[in-house]
């Protein structure tokens, strides 16, 4: 079956509620994972910051924001999360393990980027659309402008404005 087949049985609902339930198997498999490191969490907003960077032992986030946008970063065990939001934008990134999630939004765009249990994603939205990416350990999720990309068994993206989306390395692109 080829993905322009997939396109014409796959409503944009149908693809939502898809990416919604793989994102939680992922995320069940992160929680669910044998990791020993104990950095306590940290979770960085802005505004209230214009700039807020923390660090607790290994764990790291950092966000920025304009006038009229929000960015939010958590991270926890030896995760590295980082958000920056523009123009009206509002960017979300999580990461726990040694994954690292980077989020970015502008123009009222939403973005949200998830690295949970060693794994790499980065998100970005402009305008109307919203993106996610997903990547648990060993993969990576990328939801941009340009398209989706997912490598890796526990990875997923999507791309509202676009009708894109990727899982387990599988899915459309226009890179």
């Amino acid at each position: 079956m080829s993905i322009r087949s997939f396109r014409s049985v796959l409503s944009g609902r149908r693809v939502a509620r898809a990416g919604v339930l793989v994102a939680l198997g992922v995320a069940s498999a992160a929680f669910m994972g044998t990791g020993t490191a104990a950095a306590a969490p940290v979770t960085c907003l802005s505004p209230p910051s214009a700039n807020q960077i923390l660090v607790s032992d290994a764990a790291s986030c950092g966000a920025t924001a304009a006038p009229g946008a929000t960015a939010r970063a958590s991270a926890a065990d030896s995760g590295t999360a980082v958000s920056v939001a523009e123009r009206g934008g509002a960017a979300e990134s999580h990461a726990t393990g040694f994954g690292t999630a980077l989020s970015g939004a502008a123009d009222g765009g939403r973005s949200y980027a998830y690295a949970l249990g060693g794994g790499l994603s980065h998100s970005w939205a402009e305008g109307p659309a919203m993106t996610v990416s997903v990547a648990g350990w060993g993969s990576g999720a990328t939801a941009d402008t340009t398209g989706v990309t997912c490598v890796g068994a526990q990875s997923f993206a999507v791309n509202t404005a676009t009708g894109q989306w990727c899982a387990v390395g599988v899915g459309s692109t226009r890179r």
